[in-house]
């Protein structure tokens, strides 16, 4: 079976190299010529994992065409706001019922949608089949071979499991769910308290306050992702509870760091101008903010940290807002 991963930021090449390790046949599409060149001449993804050593046998292409050519299974890992644009520019190229793994974390801004529901509208007339694969994984470690579990969303039951056993590997363990939406929502949802948790370190606020903002971030994601349809279940694993402990507590954490930043000071301008890397959370904030008024759902740590990020409030009043709102029972 091959397959085709669709960006190659640092995420992307690590499972991509993962895969080609592994005997799969692998292609991956770079979008830059200039980091393709780079890529084959130096055999590592020098933009954004410059550590990781490439699989020989991994194939690299900037044409799409080229790229996707015979693959019947195709790895998402483009930006999240990026991804309706990307699978429309595709869809003449892709074959009929393509199976979509959906890699990328958020939920799109002015539509409000989570990732498979802009597989589904960018590739409606495709048929697309679609899983989503999430949890508690920086790519430097599993590029390094580090053990590592992740959940693979799916309906489909048979194909759950047939990729669960394309991706699993002795490092990268995967665990297949049938709640899908609850798995691409963990995976969005924690971004945002990642911000949230990077804040309260920069301001020095200790491990007590990480700890609450860690928990109730979990009550915050559970409770939006009932509202949506989701198990509340689902947030208790790998893609929930598992991926926002990794994100709000590790120091490879994109979303934690901009928050850290914003907590010492700095605007939120000058934190994206100096990084090539992009956090989800930042743009993720902005439709669960929005989602959250839409369906009716109190969500206070995800309205704070959209205040901190586009209202330019001051993230110690944001801090002493949350603390004296009014008593009430866990």
């Amino acid at each position: 079976m091959k397959i085709a991963v669709i960006g190659a930021g640092s995420w992307g090449t690590t499972l991509a190299n993962l895969l080609a390790r592994k005997g799969v046949s692998t292609t991956l599409w770079v979008r830059e010529p200039e980091l393709l060149a780079e890529m084959k001449e130096k055999g590592r993804n020098t933009w954004f994992l410059p550590d990781l050593e490439l699989s020989p046998e991994l194939q690299l292409h900037a044409n799409p065409a080229r790229a996707f050519a015979g693959a019947k299974v195709f790895l998402l890992v483009v930006p999240s706001q990026f991804l309706r644009s990307s699978l429309t520019s595709f869809r003449d190229i892709l074959p009929k019922k393509p199976i979509m793994v959906c890699a990328s974390k958020g939920i799109e801004n002015g539509t409000l949608a989570p990732m498979s529901q802009v597989v589904a509208e960018a590739l409606e007339s495709l048929a697309p089949r679609y899983a989503v694969l999430s949890g508690p994984s920086f790519a430097k470690e599993v590029g390094l071979g580090l053990p590592t579990t992740v959940s693979l969303g799916c309906a489909d039951k048979k194909l759950g499991r047939e990729l669960q056993a394309l991706f699993s590997t002795e490092t990268f363990r995967v665990y297949t769910n049938e709640d899908f939406l609850g798995v691409e929502l963990g995976g969005a949802l924690k971004n945002v308290m990642a911000i949230g948790a990077g804040i309260s370190d920069g301001l020095g606020f200790g491990h007590d306050a990480r700890a609450a903002l860690i928990t109730r971030g979990l009550a915050e994601m559970s409770r939006l992702g009932k509202v949506m349809g989701a198990k509340p279940k689902t947030f208790m694993g790998l893609s929930g509870m598992g991926d926002l402990v990794l994100t709000c507590t590790g120091d490879l954490s994109r979303n934690r760091t901009v928050g850290m930043k914003l907590g010492q000071g700095m605007k939120l301008s000058a934190i994206l101008a100096e990084t090539k890397t992009v956090a989800e959370g930042v743009r993720t904030t902005q439709s669960v903010y929005q989602l959250a008024h839409k369906l009716g759902v109190e969500l206070p740590l995800t309205e704070q940290v959209y205040r901190i990020l586009y209202e330019d409030k001051d993230p110690a009043q944001a801090v002493r807002d949350l603390m004296t709102r009014e008593l009430k029972g866990e």
